[in-house]
């Protein structure tokens, strides 16, 4: 177990399913090791949250893990995984695809595009918590994090 973190961990969740950002967003906040859980809706904003563009994302700040969806309307997980890791003041940022998608043609391309992790969303809400709590355990308390 790593010294105690002197904040709380920043997670960005991109995902455009509002429900299941609802569910990411409580189980983090009844996970094991605090956590700030901030939310974007699809890739576009992601990528301007990741760069602190605009006036909504000047003063974002760095998360400590990305939890990706795959499937979203305007820039898709693919293309955001792509952009996220070949761009030298990301690349570091460790990404977790959190998807439904089970297909290994998604699973091989994240994984060849530099996904750090790749997981499926349980459908049970039990299992989701318990997903999200391990992998706020394993990152958080198991990991040592880039800075």
């Amino acid at each position: 177990m790593h010294a105690p973190h002197p904040r709380p961990y920043r997670i960005l969740l991109v995902e455009d399913d509002p429900a299941d950002a609802a569910l990411v967003n409580r189980a983090v906040r009844q996970g094991p090791v605090p956590c700030q859980l901030d939310h974007v809706c699809d890739g576009v904003e992601a990528l301007a949250y990741l760069r602190r563009h605009g006036d909504r994302f000047a003063a974002a700040p760095r998360p400590d893990l990305v939890l990706l969806d795959l499937n979203m309307p305007r820039r898709d997980g693919r293309e955001v995984l792509g952009d996220i890791k070949t761009d030298p003041d990301l690349s570091a940022i460790p990404v977790v695809v959190l998807t439904t998608s089970d297909a290994r043609r998604d699973i091989d391309a994240c994984y060849r595009h530099g996904a750090n992790s790749y997981v499926t969303k349980p459908m049970d809400v039990d299992d989701f918590f318990g997903l999200v709590h391990a992998i706020q355990a394993y990152w958080f308390s198991a990991v040592t994090l880039p800075n």
